[in-house]
């Protein structure tokens, strides 16, 4: 099945605003900004880099250099590193596929090159994201001497968004994309759907957003906050209950500069996923996200 680029660009598009309605707890959302960084700014980043993330035929790395270039020129900021990273190869990917998005997506990390971990190197660089430091080895301010699936497989146990390219997205697919399901079984308002999902990221493992720039108590100590919150949320009968309390801890996390960024992005991610499935026909998905991107 060939998919529109348009599609595809509108689908990321609404993937990143959809994560914008949801209160997550330490990112910016609708209800407060945070990290000198505004809802504004995520909304323009989103809409500039979606025709580079959904550039049709164009390599992994060269749409990661693009969208990048194109936020930067956008907003003067780094705001979507990650998101990018994690949506250039699932844009890719829904172009190869025919029904299900996962063995395309597997196709092509397993066909990233040099040339792929050159561009994405440079789009770190420019973007310089919080925490970064320098590698001994694969270090994106030296020249590319790997394949980006590589470089990425040797930083994948300290980087969740490293992670995803050596295990064809495990996390969205066995962690992301159930708790999406599971939440739209319950709840009929998007916007908790998501942030069912973001929980379950911060729940699952240390936020490695957090890790980098604090250390892994601090990771440790908001992953078990997140658990409790995850299992009250699944629990609440009326979520917006909670709205309060959440928007609290959310208070909280950001007056100690705290961000579970990683959790961001691969909440991005999950509905991005979710949006191609549905547009590929993949009946499991389409149940997930009915998305508008199906319209022509």
């Amino acid at each position: 099945m060939k998919i529109r680029e348009d599609r595809v660009a509108r689908a990321y598009i609404e993937a990143c605003l959809a994560e914008l309605d949801a209160p997550k707890p330490g990112n910016v959302h609708r209800f407060a900004p945070g990290h000198r960084m505004s809802l504004t700014d995520f909304a323009q980043s989103a809409e500039a880099s979606a025709a580079p993330i959904a550039a049709s035929g164009a390599r992994v790395g060269v749409r990661v250099r693009a969208a990048v270039a194109a936020t930067l020129s956008a907003v003067g900021q780094n705001t979507n590193l990650g998101i990018i990273l994690l949506c250039a190869p699932l844009a890719a990917a829904v172009e190869l596929a025919h029904v299900a998005l996962r063995p395309a997506l597997a196709g092509v990390l397993d066909s990233l090159d040099k040339a792929d971990a050159a561009d994405v190197f440079s789009a770190i660089a420019a973007a310089n994201p919080g925490g970064l430091g320098r590698a001994t080895r694969h270090d994106v301010n030296a020249p590319a001497t790997a394949t980006l699936r590589e470089a990425m497989a040797e930083a994948a146990d300290r980087d969740r968004i490293a992670r995803q390219y050596v295990t064809a997205y495990e996390d969205i697919f066995s962690l992301g994309l159930p708790a999406l399901a599971a939440a739209r079984g319950r709840q009929s308002d998007p916007s908790w759907s998501t942030l069912a999902v973001y929980l379950t990221f911060l729940a699952a493992a240390p936020d490695t957003h957090i890790l980098r720039k604090f250390d892994a108590p601090t990771a440790e100590a908001v992953r078990r906050e997140a658990a409790n919150w995850r299992d009250a949320f699944a629990a609440a009968r009326d979520p917006a209950g909670m709205t309060e309390d959440l928007l609290g801890w959310d208070a909280s996390l950001k007056a100690r500069g705290i961000n579970p960024g990683t959790s961001a992005d691969l909440t991005v991610a999950t509905l991005f996923a979710a949006g191609l499935s549905a547009m590929l026909g993949d009946k499991c998905a389409a149940t997930i996200l009915p998305s508008r991107a199906n319209d022509d």
